[in-house]
């Protein structure tokens, strides 16, 4: 099969490249699924690099999650060959076929396609673990979502909207408002530079915000802090600026906010029962038509750099999905 392989790590993906390689052999208790689409996410470019919390040994197959037809399984696994698929791991999924737990893996909602499903897991995941999990989401709250551009950042917006919440999206490129404002449909996009809280206060009618979303970190963090409402919390989320923000505690002590650290992953993995209802509620909302992954382009595998560096230079509205084979 054809893979895309991270043979050493760099910081101009010269490290990685396709290969042809055995397709993998089934264990107990696995999946092997005929990839259809794969998508791409931060992580994926910051592993390519060492740069991400799990370092996978080298070599590896890039790719956290896919959506695909399962190949072969365990009759106990509930998955029979032909049934589609999404779903994932820390690795793997730039491939043909990839072998993962059967735990791993949901059956994809009906009315979407392969690409939508592949886009929706990972991100969709994040948003909902911090939004509703962690955040207590509630119909009618403010929520600011940071990095609106992004995969994580567009589900996000998304997901808060279909669940009633007012949502002011944001994002570091003036170029990019005007398809955010068309793919998330969010209340407002401001560009998240300098002092916005005058613009968040503004949009809000001077509540300021209940839940703040945010993988940015940085700068946008620290300007954060004044956003959001006393009761209301702070959701850290990533770090794409490049620098990790540091706080004074008195802020959140007087202006009685919560900072929430998460981990989408750790968090269903420490909580199994959450994280399979994470993944059901997830699914009735996109079959039942209420959110969209939004794409930003589908590339055949053999098209993997122009993913990857579009990611890398902040390029993209939206997931890249990738089409092996």
């Amino acid at each position: 099969m054809q893979a895309l392989v991270v043979e050493r790590l760099s910081g101009d993906l010269s490290g990685v490249a396709l290969a042809e390689l055995p397709a993998p052999a089934r264990g107990p208790g696995e999946v092997l699924v005929q990839v259809r689409a794969a998508s791409l996410n931060f992580p994926d470019l910051l592993m390519t690099r060492g740069e991400y919390q799990f370092k996978p040994e080298i070599p590896f197959i890039s790719g956290l999650e896919f959506a695909g037809e399962v190949l072969e399984a365990d009759p106990a696994s509930g998955f029979a060959p032909g049934t589609y698929v999404m779903g994932g791991n820390k690795t793997g999924a730039f491939a043909e076929i990839a072998c993962v737990p059967a735990s791993k893996l949901s059956m994809m909602p009906a009315g979407i396609d392969f690409a939508q499903a592949a886009a929706m897991g990972a991100a969709y995941s994040t948003a909902f673990t911090g939004l509703v999990e962690l955040g207590g989401l509630e119909e009618g709250q403010w929520v600011l979502v940071h990095g609106a551009s992004g995969g994580v950042g567009l589900a996000a917006c998304d997901l808060a909207r279909a669940l009633g919440a007012r949502v002011i999206a944001t994002t570091g490129s003036p170029a990019k408002a005007e398809r955010i404002a068309a793919l998330a449909r969010p209340d407002a996009v401001i560009v998240a530079e300098g002092r916005f809280r005058e613009e968040v206060a503004r949009l809000t009618g001077g509540a300021l915000t209940d839940i703040v979303f945010d993988p940015v970190g940085g700068d946008v963090f620290d300007e954060s802090t004044r956003c959001v409402a006393f009761g209301g919390k702070l959701i850290v989320v990533g770090f794409t600026s490049g620098r990790i923000a540091d706080i004074s505690t008195n802020i959140p002590l007087i202006k009685g906010f919560s900072i929430v650290g998460l981990r989408a992953g750790e968090y269903a993995r420490r909580f199994p029962e959450r994280g399979a209802a994470i993944t059901r509620a997830i699914a009735r909302l996109a079959q039942a038509g209420a959110i969209t992954p939004a794409i930003d382009r589908i590339l055949p595998l053999s098209r993997w750099r122009e993913g990857f560096e579009a990611m890398a230079q902040r390029e993209l509205v939206g997931k890249v999905v990738f089409q092996p084979g």
